[in-house]
């Protein structure tokens, strides 16, 4: 079964840690996603830039339109995402325990909908 697991984070939490702090916690993604590449669960994964990055777009009578920055204001924001494909829900949430983020802030996992169109 495939999940999405996405990580809120704030960065206020980054932001407090030092230098060799930092380092350390991106070694330990990198361990992170090892493990789960190895493990064959791996689907995809990237890091996000800051909200201040993002554009929203509507479309409203058929008219687009886009505003700059964040949708919401929040102190935390998605700041990545991996996909697994793992052997259910309980393995889903072990693998989200392991993200290095899941100490400071939250991991959301949900299972990807399965849209294959019936034949």
């Amino acid at each position: 079964m495939r999940y999405l697991l996405l990580i809120h984070t704030n960065p206020e939490n980054w932001a407090t840690l030092s230098e060799a702090e930092a380092g350390a916690m991106y070694g330990e993604y990198t361990a992170f996603t090892q493990r789960i590449v190895d493990s064959g669960e791996f689907v995809s994964g990237d890091p996000l830039q800051g909200p201040d990055t993002a554009t929203v777009v509507r479309v409203r009578d058929g008219a687009r339109s886009t505003t700059d920055g964040p949708y919401v204001e929040t102190k935390e924001h998605l700041a990545g995402y991996y996909v697994i494909d793992c052997a259910g829900l309980d393995r889903a949430l072990a693998i989200a325990a392991e993200i290095p983020d899941a100490r400071f802030a939250g991991v959301e996992v949900r299972p990807l909908a399965d849209m294959t169109m019936p034949s």
